[in-house]
């Protein structure tokens, strides 16, 4: 697995609450340097890293409804439309993981719908389920909402509640999503081995904030 290759899977990440502007701008900097995907950043910072990244070829990626996914439909519209209009590329929404778990899956598949709609020709959507909060029975349903509400990808989690992304996850997903769909695994991949290991599970997009670490491995071990 080539590291440029890797590299072009990697969203690379800083969504802590704190972050600094100068961190944001070392977080592009090292996103130009590695040829990452994009980089993800709360939606204060958008218009920051697409100033940043302006030519570079990098993606500039934020998050709706995060993390908790608790506002509802129409906020989450309203984010996902600001966001665009302050140069996302790309949208990573939250389910309403409580509607999920109460089996309403009308509202969960409307709070989808509408960010996938808000984005709908300017940004890719990526829905967010939280699969640490869920059951099985509940990770397929959430799988099977998002692409009935038109997502372009399905994402683990947001790695700021109870666990991250695991294989088993990943194998599920993508069984359940099917191979036209994207899956990002995100939430405590932090080395080449767990990198290998999602990718090989099905996913076609790593979020990480260890994504310089992931590549420094790749090149230093003796078999790349």
């Amino acid at each position: 697995m080539a590291t440029t290759n890797v590299a072009s899977m990697i969203d690379h990440t800083l969504l802590k609450a704190d972050a600094t502007r100068q961190q944001i701008e070392t977080l592009c900097q090292e996103a130009i340097e590695h040829k990452f995907f994009s980089v993800c950043v709360n939606p204060t910072w958008v218009s920051t890293a697409r100033d940043l990244l302006s030519g570079s070829g990098v993606k500039v990626c934020t998050v709706i409804g995060f993390p908790l996914g608790a506002t509802t439909p129409e906020t989450k519209a309203f984010e996902t439309n600001n966001a665009i209009e302050n140069g996302a590329d790309e949208v990573d929404m939250v389910i309403n993981i409580g509607a999920l778990k109460d089996k309403n899956d009308e509202l969960v598949e409307k709070d989808i719908r509408a960010v996938v709609e808000a984005a709908k020709g300017r940004a890719l959507t990526k829905v967010i389920i939280e699969t640490s909060l869920l059951t099985r029975e509940e990770k397929i349903r959430a799988c099977e909402l998002a692409v009935k509400a038109g997502t372009d990808f399905v994402k683990t989690s947001t790695g700021f509640s109870t666990g991250g992304a695991t294989v088993e996850d990943i194998k599920l997903m993508r069984e359940t999503v099917g191979p036209d769909i994207g899956v990002k695994a995100s939430g405590g991949v932090r080395n080449t081995e767990d990198t290998e290991k999602m990718i090989e599970a099905g996913a076609t997009r790593i979020g990480a904030s260890a994504g310089v670490a992931i590549l420094k491995g790749l090149t230093s071990t003796s078999d790349y």
